[in-house]
């Protein structure tokens, strides 16, 4: 029977707390209260109104039937993460962690966000629950998501671009950490993924099964039985591990996590940390990292703002060392040819970042027979993406 973290926090020999003296307080306070309302009925029962009535829960699957006849392979469906309140499953985990801050007297909150979407999450219910907002982001992926900018600063948001380093989602955590260090005793850092010091990785990964316990009930009212394959895009990883979590104990349930290739993992310029990377320490956790000779990160690259990180949440670092897990990796231009393909043939705008998981999937289903099944996680919709989609093929908006 799977059972991890343990009490430390560990996968394995990844996770952990590897971080400063002065958040080892935040992160046991944190942890405590957690383990306090994690089973509570009044916070479970008001964290599934919230799902239900404000984000819009269950959210559906959807046979991509037409494509599915087109490759003429497996069938294809869809979890519609992008059917959701905001566009994407961010807001899952934003609630759970919203409802902790409320019951920890934390009247300030503090998150990173690289494409956008966990930032827009984030706003969002800080405006539901009055909560003051402060997001970071870094100044490369300020400007390729300038949707989502206005829409935070539209719910109220301070959003704080950084300008050091790679200016992309690592940096943008970095300068979270720092502020929290600042102002921990009035300040709840919402973190966005599978990542970060304990409890976190394992607080995320909870608040986002949500999404594999949906499917487990839903694949059988659809097909009769569970999927073969069950398939997500994977930056830090928590739309991956909200919908492997609930399916770890399938053994006949084949998962599939699908980085960001880039431009070829051959040429350096990816974001492939399981499949390109070596263990180390970023960011509170010990995980598989994009780092060189001398454990200094390097830069990464991805044409989808969400999957461009170094790192990737400690527990999928575990599923992938024992093999309940398999990764691989997409590029920028077959995750773009993908993109389109679902555009016209089902008519669904998906992120760029799940385009990733749908290209692997269009793969996978030319391998297999008609009566194999695989399910994607449909992460997030791409409205978002409008502006870096129409740079890569050259359309003037």
């Amino acid at each position: 029977m799977y059972d991890f973290p343990d009490q430390r926090g560990h996968f394995g020999p990844y996770g952990g707390v590897f971080v400063s003296e002065t958040l080892m307080f935040a992160l046991e306070e944190l942890k405590q209260t957690y383990a306090k309302y994690q089973h509570d009925p009044e916070f479970v029962a008001e964290f599934n109104s919230e799902l239900k009535h404000f984000v819009g829960r269950p959210s559906p699957i959807y046979h991509a039937k037409r494509w599915s006849d087109e490759i003429g392979g497996a069938q294809i469906y869809f979890k519609r993460e992008d059917l959701n309140h905001t566009g994407a499953h961010k807001i899952n985990n934003v609630i759970g962690q919203a409802l902790l801050a409320k019951r920890m007297g934390k009247p300030r909150i503090i998150a990173e966000t690289g494409a956008g979407q966990h930032g827009v999450a984030t706003a969002t219910i800080c405006a539901r629950f009055g909560l003051e907002c402060i997001i970071y982001m870094g100044s490369v992926d300020v400007e390729r998501q300038a949707q989502n900018i206005y829409r935070m600063r539209l719910l109220g948001a301070t959003v704080v671009p950084v300008e050091s380093g790679s200016k992309t989602l690592k940096d943008a955590l970095n300068e979270a950490m720092r502020d929290w260090v600042t102002n921990v005793e009035n300040t709840f850092y919402i973190i966005g993924t599978v990542a970060g010091p304990h409890p976190y990785p394992m607080m995320v990964r909870d608040f986002q099964s949500v999404i594999g316990t949906e499917c487990i009930t839903q694949m059988p009212e659809m097909t009769g039985r569970q999927p073969d394959y069950v398939l997500a895009c994977v930056g830090g990883g928590s739309n991956a591990m909200g919908i492997f979590y609930p399916y770890i104990n399938y053994p006949e349930v084949q998962l599939i996590g699908v980085e960001a290739a880039g431009d070829g993992i051959a040429t350096g310029r990816h974001a492939a940390a399981l499949c390109a990377g070596t263990p180390g320490v970023l960011h509170g956790n010990r995980t598989y990292l994009i780092q060189d000779q001398n454990g200094q990160i390097m830069e990464t690259h991805s044409v989808s703002a969400g999957l461009d990180y170094p790192g990737v949440g400690p527990e999928h670092a575990w599923l992938k060392d024992i093999n309940r897990a398999q990764y691989t990796a997409v590029s920028d231009d077959d995750a773009l040819e993908a993109f389109h393909q679902c555009c016209r043939i089902e008519g669904i705008i998906p992120a760029l970042e799940t385009s990733h998981a749908i290209a692997y999937a269009c793969q996978l289903a030319k391998t297999l027979p008609k009566d194999k099944t695989i399910l994607v996680n449909l992460s997030g919709r791409g409205d978002k993406d409008m502006h870096t989609v129409a740079q890569h093929t050259k359309v003037k908006l």
